[in-house]
């Protein structure tokens, strides 16, 4: 029998957990609920364990794995769905939320999944054999981008991401592209609902909404629009 891994993750409680990857379309293959809770899912050839212990914080863990499918775009429609359909709208804030599907420059297009108990799932496909950073782009905008979303999504620094994207916006004398303005300001967004800042949040979802984009650009800026609809749909009553 070849050796597999099995992440073995901690939440508080083990119900809100279960229920998440359920909706993900996971199926519970054991539960024990005493003396110590613990529980198994398994979805395909992915499986995570879990236990529950009563003074875990959820929004202090760092805990995590990595995911790897060769089907990354219909992971994240699929698991999309059964979060609208379990939740009534997809969550991007907050406890569990899923983030933006992203190309990284370490050759993975990829996305982040906190759960329920705070352990962010990260699930991507690979685009290239190269497996370190590359250099950061040298054009200006291109430039913002990588660096305030890694300062977001990989160092959770959303202040840190707020200041780089407001100071590249705030340039007189340079002009992002469409694609890039859209991704900007829907980046923007994200990290203006993240830190609780409704007003930014709001401004930069409008300004992003009323962009003009030609079919091309609309193809180039395909996951800032699913994201820009995420965010839009999480803020309606």
């Amino acid at each position: 029998m070849p050796e597999k891994t099995i992440p073995i993750l901690p939440c508080r409680t083990l119900p809100p957990v279960l229920d998440f990857y359920i909706a993900l379309g996971f199926e519970v293959t054991y539960e024990q609920r005493s003396p110590n809770p613990y529980a198994a899912v398994r979805r395909g050839g992915v499986e995570l364990q879990f236990f529950a212990m009563k003074h875990h914080e959820p929004t202090d863990s760092i805990s995590t794995c990595y995911v790897m499918t060769d089907d990354v775009d219909g992971l994240y429609q699929a698991f999309r769905s059964g979060l609208k359909a379990a939740y009534g709208r997809i969550p991007t804030r907050g406890l569990p939320r899923v983030g933006p599907l992203k190309d990284m420059s370490y050759g993975v297009r990829q996305f982040l999944m906190p759960d329920p108990g705070g352990n962010c799932v990260r699930v991507g496909q690979r685009t290239g054999e190269n497996r370190h950073h590359g250099p950061a782009p040298e054009e200006t905008f291109a430039r913002a981008l990588h660096h305030a979303s890694l300062l977001a999504d990989s160092k959770e620094d959303a202040a840190g991401a707020a200041k780089v994207v407001d100071r590249v916006l705030r340039l007189p004398d340079e002009t992002p592209t469409p694609v890039q303005l859209l991704r900007l300001l829907v980046l923007r967004a994200d990290i203006a609902g993240r830190l609780g800042d409704e007003a930014t949040a709001a401004a930069a979802l409008a300004r992003a909404a009323a962009l003009r984009l030609t079919d091309a650009e609309r193809e180039l800026g395909r996951d800032a629009l699913t994201r820009l609809e995420d965010l839009r749909a999480a803020r309606r009553p």
